[in-house]
């Protein structure tokens, strides 16, 4: 947790009433097999959630000693104060998971005397802590590294803050240590200089304000020449309205060159189209002499001798500005929160100004201005790129995470790109989609899907909580079988899709899309007082899913099965089995024949510390076989010609499993219990709902997700996914149809621009378009 303060009084601070609202509640989390540390004020209370049942706490006093006295357990657990045993063992091991504790006890100058002396708490769900004075408090959620077969793991812990005394800013701490700190009062401006390398954070700490942001040349400025930032240049280079982290990430300068890199983005919401504020958007407003970032700029940048301006055109962090469809430009609140910010990297010496919008006549500061904060941090430093996200609105953002293949496929592409909260491959530099695609169908191709989500549920009733929380029949499941199901809202819409595995007797590993599946499977386990426990195994599971002809024979020389498992030749369709990498003392895998490409295929689990070793497993064998790396683009034109669905594209809440094309998941007459959503499919007219179809296209043109289909001047359907197809050499695309038009060989248009002035011919064909009868994949 960050540093936490009062907002100070500001000049017009008494005039906003009730616009502020005081910080009473933080939600926070520590991951697994980290630490993080929390400063409580007296009285506080920290409330603390797990599935593991047990953790590791310290606690210090302000200047570092033990402090144990100064807080009070208020819930029934067993507590001891011991050693960090847990903590230590995991730091005993030699993987990166120690190194990275190791960092993190480092980072807050924690040593092994330290560990010598904590609690050691257990046999809880809810902790509830009150302080009696001011502390720190580490909490450890440690242990060494889980074996990927067993279906127990390490979930994070979540982390309620209620703070005694309301606060009104959240200033989180420091990523290293500043060399410079600027804050900015609202209604103001500073500057300040960066050199090429440095990094500039900037946070709003009250959330919902606006900063703007110049940069300039400073060599240029020197020599008399204003090369600035150039919103217009930004957006032609990258084809984006505003960059973000990954490989569309620069700001471009007026000389058409980069100025500044966007490493982090806590928001992703900002504005390059308008400028700041100015005395005229004031004047024309009838707000007449009114303070604006412009006239702040004016006067900041006057001894740098950069000429007024009477609006500047600035990159707007924060400010949440839209095009609507009839093409003006609205504006609405920030979404950020307080502690949210970006983080820039300077590709040049600069002169930089930021300012603290003083505008409160609209929403665009909350309708109350309040303060910026910006740190540079020195150039060695290093941070890693991320577009944070967040499961819940009002946790702290999370950071984008890189799965344990992610320095081998670093190493063999720079196309790379957020999904799900991981950095992953597009395609590979020197094979291309189309190649990648080729190798899955004609031989083999390996991808990483570590973005998957793994949940392991266990208990005494989770195999009778699963019957009612998936639409399958989970009962019929046999242990070492997997089975495809979907899972519904109370409406009968999709919360996802996904795999179950059955572990054991009662024991489940639901593989799934959205990470929020998890939180919504543990609300419906305690709505229901269902005895079991829900894990996200997701940080300590990776895979990596091995496609095509030759998957089978490149497995079975490299994986190693005991003799109460199914080898890799024997594998059953939607069956798995545990073995190890080259032998018997090999690293633990688990190996499922299941894929996401309609080709035979498997996927193969591991622990990521496992993960490098896995890839150049894998990699160096299938060489006889010219494997191929392959990324997502690839993996969609397979999928679609599959007919395999893909969330927010075939389905959604407001799609049923019908509506999705997998019916099959959902046998409303052959399960007579009770699962959530099936009254409301069971309350539908089937012969009403639309039906999910494929088109071929008649020419070359490419339709898009969302394209409307019409029939005649009306739609009657909507364009899912899209693809060119290698294996048709036609464009194709999976739709959702009204039922009156969801007939093979009915023709149908698809619009284009706005609908009317563009059609495409298309007719319309079963799914999937390759291999019907499923036989490759079965093979």
């Amino acid at each position: 947790m960050g540093l936490l303060s009062v907002l100070p009084a500001e000049p017009f601070s008494d005039e906003f009433i009730h616009l502020q609202p005081p910080i009473h509640t933080l939600h926070l989390h520590v991951d697994a097999q980290c630490l993080k540390r929390f400063q409580l004020e007296q009285a506080d209370e920290m409330v603390l959630e797990t599935a593991n049942g047990q953790l590791e706490l310290l606690v210090l006093d302000q200047e570092g000693h033990p402090a144990f006295e100064y807080i009070d357990i208020l819930t029934p657990a067993a507590c001891l104060i011991t050693g960090a045993h847990h903590t230590l063992a995991q730091l005993q091991q030699e993987s990166s998971t120690a190194d990275t504790l190791q960092k993190q006890l480092d980072q807050y100058q924690l040593t092994t005397q330290h560990l010598q002396q904590i609690y050691f708490i257990e046999n809880f769900e809810m902790l509830k802590i009150k302080t009696k004075a001011a502390v720190q408090v580490f909490v450890l959620n440690t242990g060494p590294d889980l074996d990927v077969t067993t279906p127990t793991c390490l979930d994070e812990i979540k982390v309620t803050i209620h703070k005694t005394q309301p606060v009104y800013e959240y200033l989180p701490e420091p990523l290293a240590k500043p060399v410079q700190e600027i804050h900015i009062p609202c209604a103001s401006a500073r500057t300040y200089t960066v050199k090429k390398g440095q990094w500039i954070q900037i946070i709003d700490i009250s959330g919902k304000q606006c900063s703007d942001f110049l940069a300039f040349d400073q060599q240029a400025l020197e020599q008399g020449v204003e090369i600035g930032l150039d919103a217009v240049s930004t957006r032609t280079i990258l084809g984006q309205s505003t960059p973000r982290p990954g490989l569309h990430s620069r700001f471009y300068a007026s000389d058409m060159q980069s100025m500044v890199e966007v490493v982090q983005d806590t928001v992703g919401r900002h504005d390059m189209f308008l400028t700041a504020c100015s005395p005229k958007f004031y004047n024309d407003a009838g707000y007449f002499g009114h303070i604006s970032c412009t006239d702040n700029f004016n006067q900041v940048l006057k001894p740098y001798g950069i000429a007024a301006r009477d609006a500047w055109p600035a990159i707007n962090f924060f400010y949440n500005t839209f095009v609507q469809d009839c093409g003006s430009i609205g504006l609405d609140e920030p979404w950020s929160k307080p502690g949210d910010y970006v983080l820039l990297r300077a590709n040049r010496d600069l002169v930089c100004a930021s300012s603290a919008c003083p505008d409160e006549i609209d929403p665009s500061n909350g309708w109350m201005p309040t303060d910026i904060h910006v740190r540079i941090y020195a150039e060695t430093e290093e941070f890693k790129r991320s577009q944070h996200y967040r499961i819940h609105p009002e946790e702290q953002p999370r950071m984008t995470m890189t799965s344990g293949f992610y320095s081998r496929i670093s190493a063999l592409t720079s196309k790379i790109s957020e999904y799900k909260g991981y950095w992953i491959a597009n395609e590979y530099d020197g094979w291309g989609s189309v190649a990648e695609y080729l190798a899955c169908r004609e031989r083999v191709a390996m991808l990483d899907l570590s973005p998957l989500r793994k949940f392991d549920i266990s208990g005494p009733d989770a195999e009778a909580f699963l019957q009612y929380a998936l639409t399958r029949n989970v009962r019929k499941l046999a242990i070492g079988e997997i089975v495809y199901s979907a899972s519904c809202l109370e409406t009968g819409g999709m919360v996802d899709d996904g795999t179950l595995f059955k572990m054991g007797a009662q024991n489940f590993r639901w593989i799934c899309g959205d990470e929020y599946s998890g939180t919504w499977l543990k609300q419906k386990a305690i709505e229901q007082r269902f005895r079991v426990s829900i894990r996200n195994a997701s940080t300590q599971i990776h895979n990596l899913a091995v496609q095509g002809p030759k998957s089978r024979e490149l497995l079975a020389k490299i994986i190693w099965t005991p003799e109460h498992q199914p080898t890799i030749e024997k594998l059953a369709w939607f069956h798995f089995t545990l073995g190890k990498l080259s032998g018997p003392m090999g690293i633990p895998l688990m190996v499922s024949r299941t894929g996401y490409t309609g080709e035979l295929g498997f996927e193969v689990w591991c622990h990521p510390n496992h993960a490098e070793q896995l890839w150049d497993a894998i990699w160096q064998e299938g060489q006889q076989y010219q494997i191929a790396p392959m990324g997502f683009d690839a993996l969609d034109m397979l999928r679609i010609e599959a007919g395999l669905i893909f969330a927010e594209h075939e389905f959604n809440a407001q799609t049923n499993p019908f509506e999705a094309g997998i019916g099959f998941t959902t046998p409303l007459k052959t399960k007579e219990e009770d699962f959530i959503g099936k009254q409301a499919i069971q309350n539908q007219n089937p012969a009403s709902r639309q039906k999910l179809m494929g088109l071929v296209l008649e020419g070359n043109e490419p339709v898009h997700h969302g394209d409307p289909v019409y029939a005649g001047r009306y739609p009657v359907g909507i364009v899912t996914s899209s693809s060119n197809s290698p294996l048709l050499k036609k464009q194709i695309a999976m739709c959702r149809l009204a039922p009156e038009y969801a007939q093979v060989d009915t023709e149908v248009q698809v619009g284009q621009l706005d609908g009317h002035k563009k059609r495409l011919n298309a007719k319309v064909v079963t799914l999937p378009f390759y291999d019907p009868e499923r036989t490759r994949v079965r093979a």
